[in-house]
């Protein structure tokens, strides 16, 4: 994975660092974790700007976790709802919790939103809520991309200031990053193990 990114980036440059990012707020396996620290390291030699690597960086990142957005909003909660009730036990979710977890959404949502840019394995799956919710686009937008600059430019800058020791940060984010998926995937069995249906469906 690490030869594959940093080949792609050295060969496509601005380009390859959107269309990575874009990748990895779609598919969260892809590490953001090294994509923006080589940027970085790629800037500092004077390949690319810093400027330059922060924009394709940020974009990539907001394009990416919008499509999320968009697919949850065309779903609409009733429709979501229908189908956790119908693959209850895989999804581990009851429609108790889909109520409370909207309620709590709709009151925290920005927060919850850019705090959840700054998570290993949370930035995408924040997205999702935000759709349900029917957050305003304009409102969406501006505050993934404020999480996203500050995520994406905390990775450049070490990246930058490492130089060719840009692959510490990776070192450093990516136990956090396996710390917080083993976390999820732990629950989710926990979840799928007791989970007990409240209602019938038809």
């Amino acid at each position: 994975m690490s030869d594959f990114i940093i080949g792609f980036i050295t060969d496509w440059g601005y380009l390859g660092i959107f269309l990575l990012m874009v990748a990895e707020n779609i598919f969260p396996p892809i590490p953001s974790e090294l994509i923006m620290p080589f940027a970085g390291y790629v800037a500092a030699n004077g390949d690319l700007s810093i400027f330059g690597v922060l924009v394709a960086g940020t974009l990539g990142s907001v394009i990416g976790t919008t499509a999320w957005y968009g697919v949850a909003r065309l779903m609409g909660i009733e429709r979501f709802t229908w189908l956790c009730n119908k693959f209850g036990r895989f999804a581990t979710l009851s429609e108790d919790d889909i109520d409370k977890a909207h309620h709590w959404f709709e009151k925290h949502g920005p927060l919850a939103v850019f705090a959840g840019r700054l998570i290993p394995a949370i930035r995408t799956l924040i997205s999702v809520p935000a759709g349900l919710a029917k957050m305003p686009f304009g409102r969406f937008l501006l505050i993934s991309a404020l999480g996203s600059l500050l995520w994406t430019g905390i990775l450049t800058v070490a990246g930058l200031l490492l130089h060719e020791g840009y692959h510490a940060v990776e070192a450093w984010v990516d136990p956090v990053s396996t710390g917080v998926v083993i976390l999820a995937v732990v629950i989710y069995i926990w979840r799928f193990v007791t989970w007990k249906p409240i209602k019938d469906i038809g």
